[in-house]
């Protein structure tokens, strides 16, 4: 699966005013069931996970995944990002606070680890992170994120 697949373009907001972990996850899953790509039931799944697992999902400096499995409502392959106004905790003891929050919706296990290593390239580029920081508004961040998809072909 391919990046360009999975971004949401309207499921791609900026500089979003969250101030809790809780807020974050709810909004998050809520672009992408308006975007009819997972059921409710998948917001509850994401907040249940970090519940039962901690903070699991910030799995790098700054940046949270957020996601839940494949049988607790993804309807098709998604992914969002949310940038944050502020940063705000997790609870990650070496990665906090985050300001980039990604979403994934995978149907399969095998979808699931394509996406993320197809994440996990783009996630290494740490200039081009920075510019998804400073977009203000989410028509600059949707075009800088599809202007380095393009570019990769």
């Amino acid at each position: 699966m391919q990046l360009e697949d999975l971004f949401i373009k309207n499921a791609i907001r900026a500089k979003l005013p969250l101030q809790t972990r809780e807020e974050i996850i709810q909004k998050a899953g809520e672009i992408l069931v308006e975007a009819d790509a997972v059921e409710p039931r998948y917001i509850h799944a994401m907040k249940q996970a970090i519940d039962e697992l901690g903070p699991y999902c910030v799995i790098a400096p700054g940046i949270a995944l957020l996601h839940a499995r494949p049988e607790d409502g993804v309807k098709r392959a998604c992914l969002s990002l949310l940038t944050l106004k502020s940063a705000v905790p997790f609870g990650h003891s070496a990665n906090d606070p985050v300001d980039l929050v990604f979403t994934l919706g995978a149907q399969d296990k095998k979808g699931h680890i394509e996406a993320l290593a197809e994440l996990a390239q783009f996630l290494s580029k740490e200039d081009f992170l920075q510019r998804l920081r400073t977009c203000e508004t989410s028509q600059n961040l949707q075009e800088e994120i599809f202007q380095y998809i393009s570019k990769r072909k």
